[in-house]
């Protein structure tokens, strides 16, 4: 595999006038830069560190199966910020976080030392390496060509391209798990709906090249688990790369039916049904689908508190009620650290609608998942706030979120998904293929 991908650089670097990035740029990848396009030094202050490689191997007591130990867990908080001193770290903090705060005088983000846990397989890096080289948006940003496996724009010189690095990070080849989720009354009242989740993944495969993705991203499928009034139903979803020349497809089994329907549009702002209509179809994993009805502009690169290397909230056995709580998740079991994110804010285009006129993303740099979100309602005004609590899973090793947070910065509510601390761990090597995610299936898996 390297060899090939060392191949494929020389005659890219060949006719590097049709490059994306000249390859003198492309060759800080791995030096002064992350191979994911971080910054590999730590901050002037000394409260970043220099990137390492990230928790690339699993930690010492971890057995397949586990929750993951927590490789930080005798850390101990730097400081604490609420409503009485959040003034003084305003500059680092999301807008979305501020206002969640001031709601909430008994709220508290725990910061802990900064942790750059983030890596990848060294295929990823390789392939990073030459889709800075190659990789081109086609489709008025609504796609993207040329690429392979990695993230295809480590060196980003726009909105759109960053969003792309997001929406097509590296987050294993497939994935069998069970998750609950719950939408939070303002009154404290929930209902989990547990789920068991399967993901093929056909980007950031092993041995994939462009040639190969056929406008496919990857496979999703779901079935409800509990409560047993709707369980038995269970969805389909094919996700396309460029959504402007095929739209997602998807089909949901209905339990009641006892049939298989093919769904018009699960996109943009239609609604998530079990949700209480907190949560529309592009807020799954911070945002994905085509990018077409918002203009993205690249803000650069903070400094923001975010949350990072949330194993606490994520141990086995914690019982659900401790982490749902009225108004907004358990503080004391969340992780807040400094980071350098890449900022990026989406303005709905005229003559698109959206529940949201603008969205502002704040972007890891070192895995280019999207660590919170500003949401802004139809008005303008800042109504919500999404935050991804990730943590290393070291033993594939992938970066990516345990819990994601939907917060109604208005009502009250919000929406969680990712509770997994009673329910087996992740199955990164599930045995799962392309046949087990068509309409058929879908009705073998309701039978």
């Amino acid at each position: 595999m390297l060899k090939r991908y060392s191949l494929l650089l020389l005659a890219v670097m060949a006719v590097h006038a049709q490059a994306k990035v000249e390859p003198a740029q492309a060759a800080r990848l791995g030096q002064d830069l992350t191979p994911l396009g971080g910054e590999r030094a730590g901050n002037a202050a000394g409260t970043i560190p220099a990137w390492d490689g990230g928790l690339a191997q699993p930690v010492a007591g971890y057995q397949a199966g586990m929750h993951h130990p927590d490789p930080y867990a005798a850390d101990a908080p730097l400081y604490r910020v609420d409503a009485s001193n959040m003034a003084q770290y305003q500059a680092v903090l999301p807008a979305g976080t501020q206002l969640l705060l001031q709601n909430n005088p008994s709220y508290a983000l725990r910061v802990f030392p900064t942790r750059r846990s983030a890596a990848a397989p060294q295929r990823i890096y390789d392939a990073t390496r030459f889709n800075a080289l190659n990789a081109e948006l086609i489709s008025g940003g609504n796609g993207v060509s040329g690429v392979a496996a990695g993230i295809p724009f480590p060196l980003p010189r726009n909105g759109q391209e960053a969003i792309w690095n997001h929406i097509m990070r590296y987050r294993g080849e497939q994935i069998s798990f069970v998750t609950n989720q719950a939408a939070v009354l303002a009154s404290g009242g929930y209902n989990l709906l547990k789920l068991e989740r399967n993901i093929y993944f056909v980007y950031g495969r092993d041995g994939v090249s462009p040639q190969d993705l056929d406008n496919t991203l990857f496979f999703y499928k779901y079935k409800v688990v509990a409560p047993s009034k709707v369980a038995g139903s269970a969805l389909v979803v094919q996700e396309t790369l460029d959504q402007v020349l095929a739209i997602r497809k998807a089909w949901r089994f209905s339990r009641g039916e006892r049939r298989v329907r093919r769904l018009p549009t699960l996109a943009y702002d239609s609604l998530q049904p079990d949700t209480n209509g907190l949560a529309t179809a592009d807020v799954v994993d911070a945002y994905n689908g085509a990018p077409d009805r918002y203009e993205w502009q690249l803000q650069g690169k903070q400094e923001m508190l975010v949350p990072y290397n949330s194993y606490a909230v994520h141990q086995k056995g914690i019982p659900y009620e401790q982490i749902l709580q009225r108004n907004t998740v358990n503080p004391e079991l969340l992780r807040y650290e400094l980071h350098r994110v890449w900022v990026v804010e989406a303005t709905l285009r005229k003559g698109f609608s959206h529940v949201y006129s603008k969205r502002r993303f704040y972007l890891d740099e070192d895995s280019w998942q999207i660590l919170a979100v500003d949401l802004y309602d139809k008005n303008g005004t800042l109504s919500g706030l999404q935050e991804i609590h990730p943590i290393s899973y070291y033993e594939v090793p992938m970066f990516g979120s345990t819990l994601e947070t939907l917060y109604d910065l208005k009502g009250g509510r919000y929406f969680v998904d990712g509770l997994d601390n009673n329910e087996p761990m992740y199955d990164f090597r599930a045995p799962l293929s392309p046949r087990d995610f068509t309409p058929q299936a879908l009705r073998r898996e309701g039978n």
